[in-house]
Order: structure tokens, then C-alpha cells, then sequence
């Protein structure tokens, strides 16, 4: 199935699946125990844009403070559960929006059960999560070694485990760290799995190189169609994960809003910071909620012709820049105003 195919899921007060605009995930790296902490960064985390959050419940603890959590939270909260059970019904009865578990390592059919009667018994919906470094020694034998097709077939049978359990409000996730892999893995369960998926590259390293490879792999799978709902895995602050899928969900014409900043590279013209101004520029209008894409451009012998694209640019010259409007030259400031030249146009931008 591809998006518009996919079933409809409610998370809380969102919607992923049947063609929804695709929602962007993230994880919280504080101890869910603490409360405050956890609130802190869910705060941040939606201030950057993010749509739906987890959080671990490891204890009894944590899925207390998961209600406390709950209560302050403006965006769903996703409880993040492995081997026990009693984890799973508890983040249920403080408030999960949303589980996420193995149905194969949450202690035996039984507990299966039990757990997904109460996920019914509350409409909770449940994200069944298979990544490549945990693939069953039976399917790594069959198909001699880690494979797509692997990861295919331990997803659909847990999601068979919970229908076989009489419900069918599910997500279904499959990653890998290898970026191919898990573009193949989705190309060959998009077509047989009638639920949402939730999209990522596992483990897919720092700021700098998870993001490239997030990049790469959730682009080719989300340029096919397939993908309801996405986190980009990085080694960093969290927040850096919703500001990379932004970029690439807008990048591929799939979410719009955000002010769209490109610059160009440093060159032997360049006669101004050109780095050190794009990255203010950059940090600058984060805070605008407008529509718009902004050029940050090194000199001022292309820069005209080269920010004509953009609604609005900048362009150094030796000790001064240019204003650049709809691909025409406004005004020329000393080098050291161009920053606030441009902060005033975007203050009161009203085209």
C-alpha cells in the first residue's frame, strides 16, 4: 500500500495513514522519571515542529511521571516499551497515546494478549517496531544473513500476532542502518501491508553524517509514495532531528511553511563571512512563521541573478551588500547592517 492507501491511525489529537500529511517524530534522551526535564525538552522539541514524541517507560516510575507528562503536553506522547508487559499496560493507564513494542520480546502470547486488550479496550493504537539488528536467528538462517526481505517477514508476523489478537490499530515501523536495506525492505512491504508506515534509518550516526544518510534513504522511499510518518535518528540533541526531517519533507515538496534559506558556496570573490552569514541568517529566522524562501549570496556579481528564485537576499560586496527583492537589487548597505536590513524586511514582510 502506498499513502493514500494506508489505513487512517488516530495518535492523540493527529492522524497518520490514508493519504494525511506526513508527521514527524522524534525521541526524548532525558530519564522519563523526571518529569520536568522530559517536559523541558518535549517543549523544545515542539517549538522546533514536531508532531508526535516518545518517550522510554522502562519503570513503574516512569509511567507515573508519564501522566504528569501527558498533563503538560500540547503534542502525543508515544511510550517507548520493551520486554515487559506490565510496562505496556501501565503507560497505557497513565495516558499513552500511542505504544511502541515488540510484540515478540513482550513475554509470550499471553501477555500479548493482554496487552492488546487493553490497547483496544482504550483505542490506543500500537507501533509494531522491527530494526535489522535485532532480525530472529531463524529468518538471518533462512534467508542466510540480514536481509530486506527478513526484516519483511518478522514485521508481518507481528503485525499477524496482533491481528490474530482481534485488533487492528496499527503502525507498522521496519528500519535498518544500512540505507539501501531498509529502502529495499520498504519497497517490498509497502505493497502487502495495509497499515502506516513510520519511516527512519536507524542508527544512522551524528548530526553531520545521520543526516546525510537520513537524507538519502528517506528520500528515496518517500519519493515512492511510501511513508506516513517519519523520525530522523541522530547521535545529538533531538531537537536536530526534527530540524533535519523539515528539511527534507520541504525539500521534497512535502510539507510547506518555514522560511527556506539557501546560500551559496564560498568562492575567490567572496569578500564578505559569507558562512558566518548564512548560519546567522539561518539561526535568525527560525522565529518566523512565514512562507518564503530567503537567499544568502557571496558576491555581488551573481548574486542578483543567482537570488532571483527567492522572495528576498542578501549579497556581500568589499565592506558592503546588496538587498535583493523578487530577483531585483533594493537597496545597498554597509556590510556590517546587512543582517539587520534583512531582519527589518522580513519584520514587516506582507508579499
Amino acid at each position: 500500500m502506498y499513502r493514500d492507501e494506508t489505513r487512517k491511525i488516530q495518535i492523540g489529537d493527529r492522524v497518520i495513514g490514508g493519504g494525511s500529511p506526513i508527521l514527524i517524530q522524534s525521541m526524548t534522551n532525558t530519564k522519563t522519571e523526571d518529569a520536568d526535564a522530559t517536559v523541558r525538552q518535549i517543549e523544545r522539541l515542539r517549538e522546533a515542529g514536531c508532531d508526535i514524541v516518545r518517550v522510554t517507560v522502562p519503570t513503574i516510575e516512569a509511567a507515573k511521571a508519564l501522566g504528569k507528562i501527558k498533563k503538560r503536553c500540547d503534542i502525543p506522547v508515544v511510550a517507548d516499551i520493551h520486554f515487559d508487559h506490565k510496562m505496556a499496560l501501565a503507560a497505557m493507564e497513565y495516558g499513552a497515546d500511542k505504544i511502541r513494542i515488540n510484540p515478540g520480546n513482550i513475554g509470550g502470547a499471553d501477555k500479548l494478549r493482554e496487552v492488546v486488550a487493553a490497547a483496544k479496550e482504550r483505542g490506543i493504537p500500537i507501533r509494531v517496531g522491527v530494526n535489522s539488528g535485532s532480525l530472529e536467528k531463524d529468518l538471518v538462517e533462512k534467508y542466510k544473513g540480514v536481509t530486506a526481505q527478513g526484516i519483511v517477514e518478522s514485521a508481518m508476523d507481528k503485525v499477524h500476532m496482533i491481528e490474530d489478537c482481534g485488533y487492528s490499530n496499527i503502525v507498522v515501523s521496519i528500519k535498518s542502518s544500512d540505507v539501501m536495506m531498509c529502502v529495499r525492505a520498504h519497497e517490498e512491504i509497502a505493497p502487502i501491508c495495509p497499515y502506516p508506515l513510520h519511516v527512519g534509518i536507524t542508527e544512522s550516526g551524528t548530526v553531520k553524517s545521520g543526516s546525510i544518510r537520513s537524507a538519502v534513504g528517506l528520500g528515496i522511499i518517500l519519493n515512492k509514495g511510501i511513508g506516513d510518518t517519519i523520525r530522523v535518528s541522530l547521535t545529538g540533541d533531538p531537537v536536530e532531528e526534527v530540524v533535519t526531517a523539515k528539511l527534507i519533507l520541504k525539500s521534497l515538496g512535502l510539507r510547506k511553511g518555514g522560511v527556506d534559506v539557501v546560500s551559496c558556496p564560498t568562492c575567490g570573490r567572496t569578500n564578505i563571512d559569507i558562512i558566518g552569514l548564512a548560519g546567522q541568517v539561518e539561526r535568525m529566522v527560525a522565529g518566523y512563521d512565514l512562507d518564503i524562501k530567503v537567499a544568502v549570496m557571496g558576491c555581488v556579481v551573481n548574486g542578483p541573478g543567482e537570488a532571483k528564485e527567492a522572495d528576498i537576499g542578501i549579497a556581500g560586496g568589499i565592506g558592503e551588500g546588496l538587498l535583493i527583492k523578487k530577483g531585483k537589487i533594493i537597496k545597498k548597505v554597509p556590510e556590517d547592517e546587512l543582517l539587520a536590513t534583512l531582519k527589518e524586511e522580513l519584520d514587516n514582510w506582507d508579499c
